[in-house]
């Protein structure tokens, strides 16, 4: 109770800073030369009207680890690993991700692992924190188990690595939340997670005032949440707590609806390593898991695990769903993320949306090239 008290105290604070304040930043404009990439068009033709918010995003990003020896980093720039899929970031106000592992040049304060042999420890160099911004993300989620791979050291590392270089994040204790302005927007973002160090994403009744508190400041609000079962045999949202690995992971589906519930608008889910069904709860849109986006090493990418969304998702100035895309990828082993033309994680989302949430069916509608729609 104590530690959530301190974590009210210190967002309280923060909104009631930025409610002062009304800063302007704008995406920078990304350019690639000289690469491939695979010629698409976009299915979605929305205007990017000025009432208009185009989101992006995907769920986990690991662009290698320098533990224990370095062997599991690329030997270029990190930035080509998003090389095939920058055009679809293009016109978006929000590019997120969830940033799965620290950044920091100090290893020696790895965590302890009694199997060493089912541990896996992500340390990314400070210096990736760039190309995250040079790939066009500018606002990350780091409330997830492999954040705290390196301790205070990476926590810390992490932070300083990502204020450097303009990117917003929260998710953990000391940084629970972030607002931020982008094309006179107000933005509020908060992020959660079962793991030590994280806001809990199991404590509902705690993110709902957080959530509250975010919007009497925003114009829209972004919850971010790593949680669920991992792997291909958790698939499907269940309704109910999750337990893997032992653990309670929460229940995925009581949070999301219960922060739409608070105040939030839109819901971005990762942590099962595998792609999950979607929902449109009130107006709003809920992404259950996003997979694993761009995982260079040591995170398995075969079958349905080498499979993720980049979802485009639009929305009016005050969160109400539009529309959104699905951009279909995939993810061969230390390789460049690669769009999927045979379109196989837009056929999963569809199985699986109505799958779990057969109401949705009277809802939404989603073609077979990845538009998601509204029903009339």
């Amino acid at each position: 109770m104590k530690k959530y008290f301190f974590v009210t105290i210190f967002v309280l604070s923060f909104l009631q800073s930025f409610a002062q304040q009304n800063d302007t930043i704008k995406l920078d404009t990304i350019t690639v030369e000289n690469i491939d990439t695979v010629e698409i068009v976009d299915t979605v033709q929305i205007s990017h009207l000025l009432d208009t918010i185009k989101i992006a995003a995907v769920g986990d990003i690991q662009m290698g680890t320098a533990y224990p020896n370095g062997e599991f980093l690329p030997s270029f720039d990190p930035v080509m690993l998003f090389k095939n899929v920058l055009p679809f970031f293009n016109g978006s106000d929000i590019v997120f991700g969830n940033l799965e592992g620290a950044l920091t040049d100090n290893l020696s304060q790895v965590k302890s692992c009694s199997n060493p042999t089912l541990c896996y420890f992500f340390g990314m160099p400070t210096k990736y924190a760039a190309s995250l911004k040079n790939a066009g993300f500018n606002l990350l989620s780091i409330a997830n188990n492999h954040l705290g791979d390196f301790g205070d050291i990476g926590r810390k590392s992490t932070q300083k690595a990502l204020k450097d270089n303009g990117l917003h994040f929260a998710g953990l204790t000391d940084c629970a939340v972030d607002t931020f302005t982008v094309n006179n927007v107000r933005y509020g973002f908060c992020a959660f997670a079962p793991n030590t160090g994280t806001i809990d994403v199991r404590k509902i009744d705690e993110a709902q005032k957080i959530v509250q508190e975010l919007k009497t400041v925003s114009d829209i609000v972004i919850v971010s949440f790593h949680a669920g079962g991992e792997g291909k045999d958790f698939q499907h949202v269940t309704r109910k707590t999750e337990i893997c690995f032992g653990e309670n992971r929460g229940n995925v589906y009581q949070f999301a609806h219960s922060m739409i519930d608070a105040g939030a608008d839109v819901l971005l889910g990762h942590g099962p390593h595998v792609t999950r069904g979607i929902e449109v709860y009130k107006n709003r849109f809920i992404a259950y898991s996003m997979g694993n986006f761009c995982t260079y090493a040591r995170v398995s990418i075969s079958g349905v695990n080498g499979l993720a969304p980049l979802f485009q998702i639009y929305t009016q100035k005050d969160g109400t769903f539009l529309k959104a895309q699905i951009i279909p990828t995939s993810q061969l082993r230390r390789e460049p993320v690669q769009y999927d033309t045979q379109n196989r994680v837009i056929e999963v989302i569809k199985n699986l949306t109505f799958n779990d949430f057969p109401e949705m069916k009277s809802v939404i509608e989603i073609s077979n090239e990845g538009e998601i729609k509204l029903k009339k």
